[in-house]
């Protein structure tokens, strides 16, 4: 029998930072009106003519998380690639990373659950080799969301949120069962579906049909959130795989040394601090910094967490997410 233990982390965050006050001037908004919302002051976002892309901002963090795994590209056995922003509608980025990192013939799977994608991609990764069929595996988050946001007065509550960025992890075998990965668990209720969505072009809403439309009001091919329906849900969410993460595993919360949440909202990870009663030890965001980065928001602040001393030998952690679909999900791991 085997466990799944991360051996490798890395991130890469676009060079270009946006701040709240640059925003200020494309729109009506102000930085205590997005700090007071959100808790982000910074954002990281890719500019025309970076050469930054989904697939590529995934290729820098994956260099980064196979160095200090000490593997070589050719040595992983599958990777998983968890985006909502691809860098085609078809093929999936995860070949296309597979062909930057020049590994030969290894299957690449795109996981497409939003906010917690890497939350799946990290359970199924587990099950692949908890099975036996693989050793070594490649589970990546990266995210360009600036390209297509509405950055006018119009779009601010959902614009003034996102940013851009990749982090992955190498995963491969762990015969102590007491280390890597204890438990995950993973939901979704697609009855709230359309609540955070972006619903054109899509097979409903196909491009030459918006085209001939020609409606500038159109906004179907901007992101839509419905802010407090997703805000209470996630609040519930966040809470109920936590807890579950703490149960299947016999831990107290004085047991926990860190959780890590999706950066979706500073206001949602300080309401499930202060309903847990953990200290600000025990929690890290970094959504401040970088704004929400979807599936990429988890492997950035893990890796971040763990290049800042706060993941250690024998570090009990809870991974948690909630977003589109709705789909949510906790990880548990012993370092």
């Amino acid at each position: 029998m085997f466990n799944s233990k991360i051996i490798g982390l890395g991130k890469y965050l676009p060079k270009k930072v946006v701040t709240n006050y640059d925003l200020s001037e494309i729109m009506d908004t102000s930085d205590e009106w997005i700090i007071e919302r959100t808790g982000i002051e910074t954002r990281r976002h890719i500019v025309k003519n970076d050469d930054d892309t989904t697939a590529v901002m995934a290729f820098k963090a994956s260099k980064i998380a196979l160095q200090r795994a000490k593997i070589k590209p050719n040595d992983i056995d599958l990777i998983l690639f968890a985006t909502l922003s691809p860098d085609y509608y078809f093929p999936g980025s995860g070949v296309l990373l597979q062909n930057f990192l020049k590994i030969e013939n290894c299957p690449a799977m795109d996981i497409r659950n939003q906010c917690s994608g890497f939350i799946y991609a990290l359970s199924t990764a587990d099950q692949f080799i908890k099975s036996g069929k693989y050793k070594n595996i490649l589970v990546v988050g990266s995210e360009n969301h600036s390209g297509g946001l509405d950055m006018t007065t119009r779009g601010r509550n959902v614009s003034v949120i996102f940013g851009d960025g990749a982090g992955a992890a190498v995963l491969t075998r762990e015969i102590d069962l007491k280390r890597g990965i204890q438990s995950f668990s993973i939901y979704s209720d697609g009855q709230h579906a359309l609540e955070l969505s972006l619903r054109g072009p899509s097979t409903n809403r196909w491009v030459p049909e918006i085209l001939e439309e020609n409606n500038p009001d159109d906004t179907t091919y901007y992101p839509n959130m419905n802010g407090q329906t997703v805000f209470k849900n996630a609040i519930l969410r966040f809470s109920e795989v936590i807890q579950e993460a703490l149960d299947q595993n016999k831990w107290s919360v004085n047991d926990l040394d860190l959780l890590i949440p999706h950066q979706a909202n500073l206001r949602i990870s300080q309401f499930i601090q202060k309903k847990f009663n953990l200290n600000d030890n025990q929690v890290f965001n970094n959504i401040m910094r970088y704004g929400n980065t979807t599936a990429a928001s988890i492997p950035i602040a893990l890796t971040e967490a763990w290049e800042e001393g706060k993941v250690k030998k024998d570090s009990k952690i809870i991974l948690a997410a909630f977003g589109s679909g709705f789909t949510w999900g906790g990880i548990s791991l012993i370092w």
